[in-house]
């Protein structure tokens, strides 16, 4: 439990044997300086102008080392980066750093194959770049690693994990205890909450925390289908994965093997997030704007609810708050809430993705080589200030983990499951399911399972394309 987290801001520099780009090479600017741009979602706190005083200072840092080279940051709103990002893309018009998961197809971002096999300047005695990261998030037999071209084109800057927040004044108050066995007892806790003058969940109109919760469930209630299910391996080869790979799902659902109108536990994921919604969240979510550190950050940042979602990104927004809190991860499916459940545990577990940005192919030259020195830097022990002062898990082997994050790190919540991201949708929709209308009462559930069978088709259709798959299955 954490009322406060210490920011450090001190950031070591690169060994001064770092050679920096040629000004008289790179042709852009009257002084010669090269300049690049990072673009992306504010995923710490709700400035529009800079990802925090951290990330300031990592880039002053990276700045001092490379005389030669500008950052600015583009901070994009959180309601339409996607649509703006993947609009530069297809335009050729995107900056040279951009978050990764816009929806974009491989040809339109820079491969780094070659540049991960070389060493990073900032990292001495490791010959690979890649070496450098933990294998389990980010190597050569990760399962998510790669794109479905099987190249690397993103670097991960850490590893998110997402989970709940509490205000532990205001459990207290309501008499609740924390430790939930099961969904129900979330459910349970929130009438308390309720009757104690507290909305449960803070929630907005956004589609993380529906996409969340339903991942939480559907991986543990589909869990039992892992084995059948498993059949590439993370180079999208014949075999099997440590998690189910997206080529495996893509299969699934185009052949028919899985397939939400006829495989129960798809529809039985929809009822509990469902009972969750209606018993907890807040009660106008939809009206609510997304932006900030949590889900429905206003309300639950001024006390009117005791909880929200939010990733470990989310913590330093804590700072400021007068009240205790704390975190724990989505509740276990318990075989009283379904008949379905088998006594899988929820799991999250830490992942690439979190701050991962990538190169538009339209970067070239002394740009493109600015924009990987600046990738090199950051995935380098000069971003353990960065690091702690937001909430970071690291992707690399030489930095450590930010405090006061145990709730979501540790135990079930942390380990990684087998069959993971089952809410998915195609790039038309941003990547992410619309269950809003199930969720109000306006779209029954039938209805639902029949627009998630037609997302998931049509994902795993644009993924065989953007792989240049060439089994037969591929076509379907």
């Amino acid at each position: 439990m954490n009322r406060t987290r210490t920011a450090t801001t001190s950031i070591a520099l690169a060994a001064a044997s770092v050679l920096v780009l040629s000004a008289c090479s790179t042709g852009d600017g009257s002084d010669g300086v090269v300049e690049i741009t990072i673009a992306g979602p504010n995923q710490w706190n709700s400035e529009t102008t800079t990802f925090g005083a951290g990330w300031d200072q990592l880039i002053a840092d990276f700045e001092e080392a490379n005389p030669d080279i500008r950052v600015k940051t583009n901070v994009l709103p959180g309601a339409d980066w996607s649509q703006t990002l993947s609009t530069q893309l297809s335009a050729g018009t995107a900056p040279e750093l951009i978050f990764n998961q816009a929806p974009h197809s491989p040809d339109q971002i820079v491969p780094l194959d070659e540049y991960l096999d070389e060493p990073n300047p900032y990292v001495d005695g490791v010959d690979r770049w890649i070496d450098t990261f933990n294998q389990d998030y980010f190597g050569e037999s990760a399962t998510r690693a790669r794109n479905a071209a099987g190249n690397f084109e993103w670097i991960p800057f850490n590893l998110v994990i997402a989970g709940m927040y509490y205000n532990a004044d205001a459990f207290e108050d309501a008499g609740v205890d924390p430790s939930f066995d099961s969904v129900g007892d979330l459910i349970e806790a929130c009438g308390k909450l309720e009757a104690a003058g507290y909305d449960g969940i803070a929630a907005d109109r956004g589609p993380l925390t529906s996409t969340w919760i339903f991942n939480a469930i559907s991986s543990a209630l589909m869990d039992k289908y892992k084995d059948e299910l498993n059949q590439f391996d993370a180079e999208g080869n014949p075999g099997t994965a440590a998690e189910v790979t997206q080529k495996s799902l893509a299969k699934a659902y185009l052949t028919g093997e899985l397939d939400p109108t006829t495989t129960p536990e798809f529809g039985e994921s929809l009822r509990l997030m469902k009972e969750v919604y209606d018993a907890c969240m807040t009660p106008n979510w939809s009206g609510i704007n997304t932006g900030g550190a949590f889900h429905g950050a206003e309300d639950f940042l001024s006390g009117r609810a005791a909880i929200a979602w939010g990733s470990n990104f989310s913590a330093p927004a804590l700072d400021e708050v007068d009240w205790e809190w704390g975190t724990f991860g989505f509740p276990n499916v318990s075989v009283e809430d379904s008949s379905y459940a088998d006594g899988t545990p929820s799991r999250f577990g830490a992942a690439p993705g979190g701050t991962s940005y990538m190169i538009p192919s339209t970067t070239t030259g002394a740009k493109l080589e600015a924009a990987v020195r600046f990738m090199q830097f950051i995935t380098s022990p000069n971003a353990q200030g960065w690091l702690d002062s937001s909430g970071g898990i690291p992707s690399t082997n030489d930095t450590v983990a930010a405090p006061g994050l145990e709730g979501l790190t540790s135990g079930d919540w942390a380990a990684t499951p087998v069959v993971k991201d089952l809410g998915i949708s195609s790039k038309a929709k941003g990547g992410l399911p619309d269950f809003s209308g199930y969720l109000l009462g306006t779209k029954r559930i039938d209805e639902e399972l029949e627009e998630l069978k037609a997302d998931f088709i049509l994902w795993a259709q644009e993924l065989a394309a953007d792989g240049g798959w060439t089994e037969g299955w591929a076509s379907s």
